[in-house]
């Protein structure tokens, strides 16, 4: 097989290329901001869920005799954590363990192939790696300004292949939020045409800006906020190229996190449909951007203030861009593992739990185990839980609707597995129900009398939610932070933007015996010395009951969907609902 060598993956590593999308990961909200928190989160429960699971009248099923064995998720845990498995880093020793060693599991638990008559799913990739960058250069009238790299600009190109890629006096155009979004009424682009032009867009969504609630949703960051929807939406439009401005606060990250993160090894799938690519991707830094705005006469401030408001009419900047790229490509393979569970009554509609099964691999540099980052949290806690999972439902037998257990690869680089399960699934869209993904799903501090929805108030799956965690009087609590974004940068988002209903769960603050300072002291402990480090190891001392109360929720939450005709939506004015409903009519 033609495999990504572990070097490659560890040059990414080391150069930050170790999020679900070359921003921070989906790290735990910092201990601080939860606390701060706490009480508001508890108070917005309520709300969030609606009514009670007596009056929504949701009757959830118990779990098999056998529930949630313990014992055995700490078994998978160990092995999918430990130094043998070698950080299971996509195209390595340790990925062809981990493959085995699911199937293995899958198999034994009596589920069928999830692909066909194979338990694997290949997913075609490719590695682009700069090898030159030239500046930015900004032309008018006859005077040239450079930007350039790591200063005030970074960019790249998602185009296949060594030729260089670029522009030439591109046309510059402010473009506000960059933002076409029927529910809100907002089109950034109306009546422009960009073609051949280049876009300069500010990060974020309007709702950052306003944070009234009159914009969008608030603080809390739509999709529409996400720097991959930016580049999107421009290649539709037509534009050459797009350089988005920069600001710490409502990226939520600093500028040497886009430098480190952007220039390193890229991952991109070798099969990626027909969506366009733009010629070139980029970033600028605020104060790159102030003073483009100033040579063309503009208050930078004052832009930006026009951009939150409705009826926002893009302004060309008076200057033009040309800049170029070339790329090395590199080609290999790595696997989706997907197990079914084959439905009685509506096979084809499908029910999915999800997780990713990769981490960071090891540093080859290091002796002997001293730099395997063994990713027992992040996610062999996740992965080992699908297992169980997959169990509990086989014991308890085949539900209606079909349920697929799907390990994705390739997480860490780009949410790539999952990406490429959604552009060759199984069963058309239309025909998913429901995703639910289980990544870093506890800290194993034991039970807590809530549970963290991130994205809240996205869909219907909540209230079902809420009806499983009411069986152990449990309540829903937000994420303290909504204006990072976090819902867009785990797996299930790659079912989200597909229309597909998509959950994600974790467990809550508040201990049920130690209170709210135990669980942030551990989640702070995790965050500072074992995320994405060669510390988040497997700790026999670990307190699992919490994991199993949280997975056993999630279960009844599935096990519902799959013996259920209910076909939950997203709810009205939320960035995906039109998706699905032309969907399912």
């Amino acid at each position: 097989m033609n495999r990504f060598t572990t070097p490659a993956l560890l040059a990414a590593l080391l150069l930050l290329l170790t999020a679900c999308d070359r921003t921070p990961p989906d790290e735990p909200a910092p201990a601080a901001d939860a606390a701060a928190t706490a009480d508001s989160t508890r108070e917005a429960a309520t709300d969030a869920a609606g009514e009670s699971s007596g009056d929504a009248g949701i009757e959830l099923p118990e779990p098999p005799d056998s529930g949630f064995v313990t014992d055995r998720f700490v078994e998978d845990l160990k092995t999918l954590s430990s130094d043998e498995f070698e950080g299971r880093a996509p195209g390595s020793r340790g990925e062809r363990l981990t493959v085995d060693y699911l199937v293995e599991q899958f198999s034994e638990a009596g589920l069928a192939p999830g692909y066909g008559d194979s338990y694997l799913q290949p997913v075609p990739m490719v590695e682009l790696t700069n090898q030159e960058r030239s500046a930015l250069v900004i032309e008018r009238d006859g005077e040239a300004r450079e930007l350039t790299f790591p200063e005030n600009m970074i960019v790249g190109s998602r185009r296949l292949g060594t030729d260089p890629h670029g522009v030439t006096d591109s046309e510059l155009v402010f473009v506000g939020y960059g933002v076409v979004a029927p529910e809100y009424d907002w089109n950034d682009y109306e009546g422009l045409d960009v073609a051949g032009k280049t876009v300069v867009i500010l990060v974020n969504d309007p709702g950052f800006a306003k944070p009234d609630g009159e914009r969008f949703n608030g603080r809390a960051m739509t999709y529409y906020g996400r720097w991959t929807y930016k580049y999107e939406e421009a290649a539709r439009q037509g534009a050459a190229a797009a350089l988005i401005v920069h600001e710490t606060e409502p990226a939520s990250y600093p500028w040497e996190v886009v430098t480190n993160s952007w220039s390193g090894p890229q991952f991109e799938l070798a099969e990626r449909g027909d969506d366009p690519i733009m010629a070139l991707e980029g970033w600028i830094n605020v104060d790159a951007a102030r003073e483009l705005f100033a040579d063309a006469g503009l208050d930078y401030e004052e832009q930006k203030a026009r951009a939150a408001e409705p009826g926002f009419e893009a302004v060309p900047l008076g200057a033009t861009a040309t800049a170029e790229v070339r790329n090395s490509v590199r080609e290999g393979m790595s696997y989706n593992v997907l197990a079914k569970l084959e439905g009685t009554e509506r096979p084809e509609e499908t029910v999915v739990y999800m997780a990713h099964w990769d981490h960071l691999g090891r540093n080859m540099a290091l002796p002997g185990s001293a730099g395997i980052f063994n990713g027992a949290i992040d996610n062999a806690s996740g992965t080992a839980a699908v297992i169980e999972l997959a169990r509990m439902h086989a014991a308890a037998g085949a539900p209606e609707r079909s349920v697929l257990f799907l390990a994705v690869t390739l997480e860490e680089y780009g949410l790539l597995g999952s990406r490429h399960y959604v552009n060759d699934p199984i069963v058309p869209p239309s025909q998913h129900v429901a995703a639910i993904n289980l990544d870093a799903v506890n800290f194993m501090a034991g039970p807590t009398e809530d549970m963290v929805v991130v994205g809240i108030d996205s869909s219907e799956l909540e209230p079902i939610l809420e009806a499983a965690l009411d069986e152990d009087g449990r309540v829903i609590v937000p994420e303290p932070t909504p204006e990072a974004g976090y819902y867009y940068r785990s797996d299930h988002f790659n079912f989200a933007r597909a229309g597909i209903p998509a959950l994600y769960a974790k467990s809550g603050f508040t201990h049920v015996e130690e209170g709210e300072d135990y669980v942030l002291a551990i989640e702070r402990e995790y965050r500072d010395n074992r995320y994405h480090k060669v510390g988040d190891v497997f700790d026999p001392d670990w307190d699992f009951r919490g994991v199993a109360e949280d997975a056993t929720v999630l279960y009844r939450v599935g096990r519902y969907l799959a013996e259920h005709d209910v076909w939950p939506n997203w709810y009205e004015g939320n960035e995906f609902r039109a998706i699905r409903d032309r969907q399912r009519p």
